[in-house]
């Protein structure tokens, strides 16, 4: 991806949620010289992985295939200042029919909630013996509510609703299309970028980035 576009997407991301009342912590608006002042008073947002996180999955389409996220708040699995913080809390935005693809989490367990927007539409199997896609039913919580569906299954979601996407449930979504762009909120348990995404054909989970502009904001493992 080119440094200007995920600039772009940073400030399109910032508008659509201004425009919904919400706002970021004050680290979510930090320029690089703003990091540069920064000490060691900041370690936990560098070590978990806090902030801006914009991804094509590394196959140059952002449009088709693509997320903008901006992680909250999140603990760490190995370093002990952090072991008391066993969540993560995410904002997600997709966009009409831009895929997050198929994957899942071995270790974590995640809520994924429309917020506001756009229908949310998730499509899930579980993982089979194999690590491939499993035909069988699928048992699910959306809101509260157990439900068992066909594998495959693509599950609507409305905003204000939820669904609940267990370990090893491979799951696909994407913001309905002619219901516009959807905010998501993801609440977990502590998300590990680095060891935990499983997908099921071969991706990057973070882009190679062009440097054709200076950087608006730094993204998540940007962070020295």
């Amino acid at each position: 991806m080119k440094r200007s576009e995920i600039n772009t997407l940073m400030s399109d991301a910032k508008d659509l949620l201004a425009r919904h009342g919400m706002r970021l912590p004050p680290f979510g608006y930090w320029t690089p010289s703003d990091w540069r002042r920064m000490g060691p008073e900041c370690d936990e947002i560098r070590r978990c992985g806090l902030g801006w996180d914009v991804t094509d999955f590394g196959l140059g389409e952002f449009g088709r295939v693509g997320l903008v996220i901006f992680t909250v708040r999140n603990g760490h699995k190995s370093l002990k200042a952090y072991a008391g913080k066993t969540y993560c809390e995410k904002i997600l935005i997709v966009r009409e029919n831009q895929r997050t693809p198929m994957h899942y989490h071995a270790s974590k367990q995640e809520d994924i909630i429309c917020r506001c927007g756009g229908d949310l539409v998730c499509q899930v199997y579980n993982r089979g013996g194999d690590g491939k896609l499993d035909g069988g039913d699928v048992e699910v919580s959306l809101d509260g509510l157990r439900r068992t569906v066909k594998a495959g299954t693509e599950l609507v979601i409305k905003p204000g609703e939820s669904i609940t996407l267990t370990p090893f449930m491979y799951h696909e979504f994407w913001a309905r299309e002619g219901t516009g762009t959807s905010i998501l909120g993801e609440v977990s348990t502590v998300n590990d970028d680095a060891t935990d995404n499983f997908f099921l054909n071969a991706l990057g989970r973070f882009p190679k980035i062009e440097e054709d502009e200076a950087p608006a904001h730094l993204l998540c493992t940007e962070y020295q």
